[in-house]
């Protein structure tokens, strides 16, 4: 596994120990003797290896980088190109664009005003793995080129010299990582003539010519099957490719989980197919395949071809543009608008069907009729009166919504089906509205007297309102229906949310104006009776069936914390047993005071369940960590807590590795609990001087990096860079 050191150090060999701070005065001068000691002591040729590399002139860096052009001058107006020349020594490497573990080289210009530099151009990578044979991650060894195209200003003067310089950072990696930094710089001069080529120009040729290209004669297919995406390729016979030998697929947006085999079937040269693994971070299905699939042929050489396709379609990849340019990726693809559209009109035709207001269909009809008298004329405006109320019912909901949902983005709630809260308040509302439509109990009946009196009105006015109330106030099993709608209200966008709404109240009216029209019909409507009501039941369970999906959608979410999910399930079962209270004391004709008992401890149990099953953002380890400083510990020491002290980086693959085991350990978790243990955490992913010194007061150079100051202890307990929960326990023992 990789141990990590900073940039300028020597490479450090062995485990440390904890007896040799009284030497103090001679390591501070040869500070990597201290992890070389107990080798010392056993043999005689590493001791004289050790007297030559203490006292030999300093070793040459493990990636030396340099600035180099192809050309010998510039040319005012015309752009050249320039490379970074990454020399790494046998067994270093650094890393590509999407590194795995670790992260990129970067390249930070300080250009002379005018002047335009592009990103770097990534060659091929190849997978890069530590000296136990573990995946590391994606990058280079050997020497290699990262092209950048720079263009002059037009009204470059001839006859100057310019000074081209820029920051170069890498991260290089053998047994040990080590963060590496150089200033880079290169002077050229400036002529009015062509420039001629350096001699560098031959490599930075090459090196633009291994170039991940697009593929022209090659048919690409992707698919995805659980938590495998299946690439197929087919070669046609005149494609310029020569062979599909070998590939691997590196995923520039870390599709593809980097540290898993990708298994290859061929039928023949011209066909195959891979699976790639999915990678565990992904909170929702993919949509494309981003990336460069490396292919070598038997002599070795490497070729390089550039993918990005949709998931689940074929793309021909000639003109598939580089994955590596910065350009906003495509959206994943909505759902057809149009599907939702029917299934919003059905929606609102199975409002009529339900048992408050079926039975009145006919009732309303006849009174359009009495009112009209026998003007066919006067009964079509009642309708369209109707129906106009019912539109205007649906798009008040609608704007209302959206002025909600507004008002809730500019507060920061993401109304979106990403957000894990949006995702279990819908859930909680299908559940509520499932239960209702199952008879634990019923919407809106005390709404209903409300809605009356406006309801007798006479005229226009009073088929007008008539449909205002059909859904919400007047017919209270309607609601139940209206889940969807507001589901689609909140995750659509403004437009497409009020064509939702639109549907759903043409879907409602449209047996009204209908009847309004050929009031004879409504002679062949059925008779009400005891079937609405198993109607109303069984179309419950689809609401179930989304409940059930979203719930699936959340376990995604939550990275697969089945805590997080258990609060989950836990909270909607409290916010079921509320519903069922109220439905139970709070139903038409019970005393006021089982009615008030009913409300009030429903609200409580709904407010309990909301709060339980909220989604919280996991927290694996159940440590909180606080940032390290010498403070920290002197404080913390002194008030005679224990105190952990893991100095740590993202890029450091053993310190990932350590975490994972220590803090994955339910007996390290509750001693660390039971004895408060104050833990800190020095992270050393981005520079910090004060951490490098802390580590070089303890002879160290590297991460990860671990102590333990137990209280009444004069000196700290220095950790292995492996860890398990066993040697953490051990360490705190005297603690315990």
């Amino acid at each position: 596994m990789h141990k990590c050191v900073p940039a300028g150090t020597h490479l450090c060999i062995g485990t440390p120990t904890v007896g040799l701070r009284n030497k103090r005065s001679f390591f501070a001068s040869y500070p990597n003797l201290a992890y070389l000691t107990p080798m010392i002591l056993r043999s005689p040729l590493l001791l004289l290896a050790l007297a030559f590399s203490v006292f030999a002139p300093a070793a040459r860096a493990q990636v030396e980088a340099s600035l180099i052009a192809a050309d010998q001058s510039v040319q005012p107006g015309h752009a050249f190109t320039v490379a970074l020349r990454l020399a790494h020594e046998p067994h270093w490497h650094s890393y590509w664009i999407n590194p795995g573990t670790g992260y990129p080289t970067s390249l930070t210009w300080k250009l002379p005003s005018g002047w335009q530099a592009s990103a770097l151009k990534w060659p091929v990578p190849h997978v890069v793995r530590d000296t136990t044979g573990m995946v590391t991650g994606n990058g280079y060894e050997g020497v290699v080129y990262l092209p950048v195209t720079i263009t002059p200003p037009a009204d470059l003067k001839p006859g100057e010299t310019v000074t081209l310089s820029a920051d170069a950072k890498w991260l290089m990696c053998a047994e040990v990582c080590v963060p590496g930094k150089a200033s880079v710089s290169i002077e050229l001069p400036v002529l009015a003539s062509a420039p001629q080529p350096s001699t560098h120009s031959t490599d930075i040729a090459t090196a633009l010519a291994s170039l991940p290209r697009e593929a022209t004669g090659i048919t690409v297919r992707a698919s995805l099957n659980g938590k495998i995406i299946t690439l197929a390729l087919t070669r046609s016979a005149d494609s310029p490719l020569p062979h599909l030998a070998k590939p691997w697929f590196f995923s520039t947006d870390e599709t593809v989980q980097f540290d898993q085999p990708q298994s290859v079937r061929s039928s023949n040269p011209d066909e195959t197919t891979l699976d790639l693994p999915l990678s565990p971070n992904l909170t929702e299905p993919p949509t494309r395949l981003t990336g460069v699939l490396r292919l070598e042929a038997d002599d070795g050489s490497v070729t390089g071809i550039t993918l990005d396709t949709p998931i689940g379609a074929i793309a021909a990849s000639s003109s598939s543009p580089s994955p590596l340019d910065a350009r906003p990726s495509t959206p994943a693809a909505a759902t057809p608008l149009a599907g939702t559209l029917t299934l919003a009109f059905v929606g609102g035709l199975i409002l009529n069907l339900m048992p408050c207001v079926f039975p009145v269909l006919g009732i309303k009809i006849l009174g359009f009729v009495n009112q009209a008298g026998a003007d066919r004329r006067k009964v079509t405006l009642h309708g369209l009166a109707f129906a106009g109320g019912v539109l205007l019912s649906f798009w008040t909901l609608a704007g209302a919504l959206a002025a909600f949902r507004a008002g809730g983005a500019q507060l920061g709630w993401g109304f979106q089906l990403q957000s894990p809260g949006f995702v279990f308040v819908l859930a909680a509302v299908m559940l509520v509205f499932a239960l209702s439509m199952s008879g634990v109990f019923e919407f809106g009946l005390r709404a209903t007297g409300v809605g009356a009196g406006l309801q007798m009105k006479d005229g226009f006015a009073g088929s007008f309102f008539t449909g205002v109330l059909a859904t919400v106030v007047a017919t209270p099993c309607s609601a139940p229906f209206l889940a969807p709608a507001l589901g689609a209200a909140l995750a659509l966008p403004v437009i497409q949310s009020f064509a939702v709404f639109t549907a759903i109240a043409i879907g409602l009216a449209l047996p009204y104006l209908l009847l309004s029209i050929f009031p004879q019909a409504v002679k062949a409507l059925p008779r009400p009776g005891a079937w609405m009501e198993t109607f109303k039941q069984a179309m419950a369970f689809p609401l179930y069936a989304t409940v059930g999906y979203l719930l699936w959608v959340l376990a995604g979410q939550l990275k697969n914390s089945d805590t997080a999910l258990l609060a989950i399930l836990l909270g909607l079962t409290v916010i079921a047993m509320g519903t069922w209270l109220y439905g139970r004391y709070a139903a038409p004709g019970s005393k006021p005071a089982r009615a008030r008992f009913g409300l009030i401890g429903g609200l409580i149990l709904l407010t309990l369940g909301a709060w339980l099953g909220w989604p919280r953002p996991p927290a694996p380890t159940h440590i909180q960590w606080q940032p390290w400083s010498a403070e920290a510990v002197t404080k913390a020491v002194a008030e005679g807590h224990p105190v952990y002290v893991d100095f740590t980086a993202r890029w450091c693959f053993t310190c990932q590795t350590n975490k994972k085991l220590v803090f994955g350990s339910d007996e390290v978790l509750k001693t660390f609990r039971d004895k408060g243990v104050v833990t800190l955490r020095g992270d050393w992913t981005d520079e910090d001087p004060l951490i490098t010194a802390e580590l070089a007061r303890w002879n160290r150079s590297a991460v990860p990096f671990n102590l333990v100051y137990l209280p009444g202890k004069p000196a700290p307990i220095i950790l292995p860079e492996l860890l398990t929960p066993g040697i953490v326990l051990d360490a705190l023992k005297p603690a315990r």
